[in-house]
C-alpha cells in the first residue's frame, strides 16, 4: 500500500469490491493537468471512506498521441501522417529529454493512478468484466469531439456491465459552452446514460440542460478538493531558485512579451515548461523533462507564474503566489470562471490595462470563496454517491 493510502488508513475489502467506485477520465494523457485532476478526485474520494479507482481505460486514440511517432485519427490518411511526422520531429529535437519526460509521466501514474500490473482496457467493450457499481465520469474534457475524436460511449458510462447500478460526471466539460450542431442530436442521447450531471464551465450549464432536460451542477474541478498540504506531499523541487515560471498550452506573443519585462524589471530568470519541441526565447532555460510531480514542485519553487493554463493557475491560487494569467484564445471559460469566483480577475492580462503582478492578494477573502465553492462540491459528491460511505473505511 503506498504512502498516501497508508495516511488516510483505507483499507480495500474484497467482500465489497463490487461496490467500489470506477473513475473514468484523461489519466492516461502525458498531461499535467489531466493526471492531477484524475489523482484529486481519486483521492478526494478514498478520504471520504469511498474506495475509488480510476478505470484503465486507455484506448489507442488518447495514448497513441504520447508515442514516439504519434498516432491520432485527426482526420484524413494524409492528415494522420502529417500529424506523426511533426510529433516524430519534436520528439527526436526532443532528445533524451523526451525519454526523461516519458518516464517522469510514466512514474507518477504508476505510483498515484493506475498500478502497471493492472490490464489496460483500449475498447469500451472491454468494461463489460467490471465490478465496479457506480462510475464518475470526468473531470476533465470528456465531452469535447475534438480531442476524443467523436463522442464516445465510455465518456457518458454507455456500455453494458451488469454490475453498473449509477453513473455520476463530475466536472465533465465540452471544452466550451457548446457543441456543434451535428454533435447535438447524439450529445442528447448519450447524456441519457448519466444519473447525476454536473459541468465544470458555467457558460456550458445551460447547452447541457437544453440537450438533457436536467439542470446540470457547476462544480470545481477536483484538484481543489485536496489541500495545499496535500498536493506538497507529491512534489519533486527543481535545483533553480529565484526564477519566474512560464507555461503555455498554446503560444502567446503578448505573454511571452510581458514575461521579458518582468525578467527585466526583476531580474529574475526564466524557466518555461514545455512539452513538445517548438523554438523560443533564447534567455529562458526550458525544462522538456518535467512531469506531473516536477510540475508541482515548479510551481510551488517560483516566485511569479506567468500562464495560460488553467491548472497552473489552478495550482498558483492553491499554492498562494504571486501569478498572471492569459485566456486561451479558444478554451479560456474555466480560467475566467475561476479568478471571477476567487475575485482575482485583476491577474487576468488585458490589452492596454496595467497588470499589477506584486499586488497583495487577500488569500483570506479568496480561501472563503473556494470554501463555500468546495462544499458545494461534496454535497454534489455526497449526494449522489449516497450509500457508498462506509463500504471501504477503517
Amino acid at each position: 500500500m503506498r504512502v498516501e493510502e497508508k495516511k488516510i488508513k483505507v483499507k480495500r475489502v474484497s467482500s465489497m469490491k463490487k461496490s467500489a467506485v470506477g473513475i473514468i477520465t484523461f489519466h492516461c494523457c502525458d498531461n499535467y493537468g489531466a493526471m492531477l485532476q484524475a489523482y484529486g478526485l481519486k483521492m478526494y474520494l478514498r478520504r471520504q471512506g469511498i474506495w475509488a479507482d480510476l478505470v484503465p481505460y486507455e484506448p489507442f486514440f488518447m495514448v497513441g498521441r504520447n508515442w514516439l511517432i504519434p498516432y491520432a485519427p485527426v482526420g484524413s490518411v494524409y492528415e494522420s501522417l502529417k500529424y506523426s511526422c511533426w510529433g516524430l520531429w519534436s520528439h527526436l529535437k526532443m532528445g533524451r529529454d523526451f525519454i526523461r519526460m516519458k518516464t517522469n509521466m510514466k512514474c507518477f501514474r504508476e505510483k498515484y493512478l493506475v498500478e502497471r500490473k493492472r490490464r489496460k482496457l483500449r475498447r469500451p467493450g472491454r468494461m463489460s468484466k467490471l465490478e465496479y457499481q457506480y462510475y464518475i465520469v470526468g473531470s476533465d474534457q470528456i465531452w469535447n469531439p475534438d480531442i476524443t475524436f467523436g463522442l464516445r460511449k465510455a465518456y457518458f458510462g454507455g456500455f453494458k456491465n451488469s454490475h453498473k447500478k449509477k453513473v455520476i460526471a463530475y466536472a465533465a466539460s465540452l471544452g466550451g459552452s457548446s457543441l456543434s450542431p451535428k454533435y447535438e442530436n447524439d450529445f442528447s442521447k448519450l447524456l441519457s446514460y448519466i444519473d447525476g450531471i454536473s459541468v465544470r464551465e458555467r457558460e456550458a450549464s445551460v447547452y447541457v440542460e437544453r440537450c438533457c432536460g436536467k439542470k446540470p451542477a457547476v462544480v470545481l474541478d477536483p484538484v481543489f478538493l485536496l489541500s495545499k498540504e496535500s498536493w506538497s506531499g507529491l512534489e519533486v523541487f527543481p535545483e533553480s531558485v529565484n526564477y519566474i515560471l512560464v507555461y503555455q498550452t498554446e503560444e502567446n506573443e503578448e505573454m511571452m512579451a510581458y514575461v521579458r519585462t518582468l525578467s527585466e524589471e526583476t531580474g529574475l530568470q526564466v524557466i518555461e515548461l514545455r512539452c513538445s519541441y517548438r523554438s523560443g526565447e533564447k534567455a529562458f532555460s526550458v525544462d522538456y523533462t518535467a512531469g506531473p510531480a516536477e510540475f508541482l514542485g515548479y510551481i510551488h519553487n517560483a516566485e511569479y507564474i506567468i500562464t495560460n493554463s488553467f491548472h497552473a493557475v489552478a495550482f498558483s491560487i492553491i499554492y498562494e503566489k504571486r501569478f498572471a494569467a492569459f485566456l486561451h484564445s479558444n478554451r479560456g471559460t474555466r480560467i475566467r470562471n475561476i479568478l471571477e469566483l476567487c475575485d482575482l480577475s485583476d491577474r487576468l492580462y488585458q490589452a492596454g490595462a496595467p497588470l499589477e503582478i506584486d499586488r497583495d492578494i487577500m488569500w483570506k477573502n479568496v480561501k472563503k470563496n473556494l470554501k463555500a465553492e468546495i462544499k458545494y462540491a461534496e454535497d454534489f459528491l455526497r449526494k449522489n454517491l449516497d450509500g457508498m460511505k462506509g463500504r471501504y473505511g477503517t
